[in-house]
């Protein structure tokens, strides 16, 4: 069965509003975070701001070559319940258990672009296994910091 233009549009619309998110919920818990412990994972997440924006940029750019349009803030719906700010400003364990729960979504969808791109649409699979291969980065980088911050 041959996927259709509007399955790979959805897709990279998925991906773009995810991207999105992220960024929103970095911003906010890079600025929100408090205490000693706090400020590398703080600068971790304000550094990678840059990349899913990046990431963000380069799904826009895939979506309008394949004659989409690009959604506005409208459009997007979001659902990140883990990366929400925290009450306790100083709970950063839980924030990169969030950040690692983000990228695991990210993982998981880019490996479904490129199962469903997969002989169809070569130039979107090839984005995809990009930027899967810059979440997987990004979630063994989280991984590392949540081993060091939950050692006893």
């Amino acid at each position: 069965m041959a996927v259709t233009r509007e399955q790979i549009l959805d897709a990279l619309c998925k991906a773009y509003n995810m991207e999105l998110e992220t960024v929103t919920n970095y911003l906010a818990n890079s600025i929100n975070l408090d205490g000693v412990r706090a400020d590398f994972i703080k600068q971790a997440l304000a550094a990678d701001i840059q990349g899913e924006l990046g990431h963000a940029t380069q799904l826009g750019k895939r979506i309008k070559q394949l004659g989409g349009i690009v959604p506005g803030s409208l459009a997007l719906k979001m659902t990140q319940k883990s990366l929400q700010p925290r009450e306790d400003t100083t709970d950063v364990v839980d924030v990169i258990r969030g950040v690692l729960e983000a990228e695991e979504e990210a993982i998981n969808h880019y490996r479904t672009l490129i199962k469903l791109t997969d002989g169809e649409d070569y130039v979107t699979q090839d984005l995809a296994i990009t930027l899967l291969a810059d979440e997987e980065g990004h979630r063994q980088q989280f991984q590392g910091y949540l081993k060091e911050y939950t050692k006893k």
